[in-house]
């Protein structure tokens, strides 16, 4: 079961990156946000799987994943995080720099919430105010394969 924050508890997001410069430039983006945020990043997939044995009754309120991380990539941890029953209730967010359509569906179909490309300051800040404020309002559903793919610039 997912805790969901209180006016007194900041949301507790995830963030398994292994790109130093990305996860610095989702701190910076995060911190814009008047939305109150607790944030704990993990480097690599085998981490990440690790941490959520070790810690099943602690989960964050979301999980950003990147794709393409060392030991064990993004893929084969949303299929081991869906996989399981204690965590499958993870919201999950796709965070990583390319995309085609395939992948996107696989990805859909293996359970992710959401993708959001890595791209500008401003439109990490726009989706994460989006994706956030869904968590915080308990609006948090997830989408019709059509719009899996937050695109807020447009």
């Amino acid at each position: 079961m997912v805790n969901l924050p209180t006016a007194n508890k900041p949301l507790s997001i995830m963030l398994a990156d292994d790109d130093l410069d990305d996860r610095f430039f989702f701190e910076t983006a995060l911190s814009k946000l008047s939305i109150s945020t607790k944030l704990a990043t993990i480097d690599d997939g085998e981490r990440l799987i690790s941490y959520f044995s070790q810690n099943s009754d602690k989960l964050p309120d979301i999980l950003f994943l990147d794709l393409n991380m060392p030991r064990k990539n993004g893929y084969e941890c949303l299929k081991e995080i869906k996989s399981n029953k204690k965590i499958l209730s993870l919201p999950i967010v796709i965070y990583s720099t390319s995309l085609h359509e395939d992948v996107a569906d696989e990805l859909y179909n293996n359970g992710a919430d959401y993708y959001m490309r890595k791209t500008s300051l401003i439109e990490l800040k726009k989706g994460l105010h989006h994706v956030l404020t869904m968590i915080v309002e308990k609006k948090f559903t997830r989408p019709e394969r059509n719009k899996f793919v937050l695109r807020l610039a447009e």
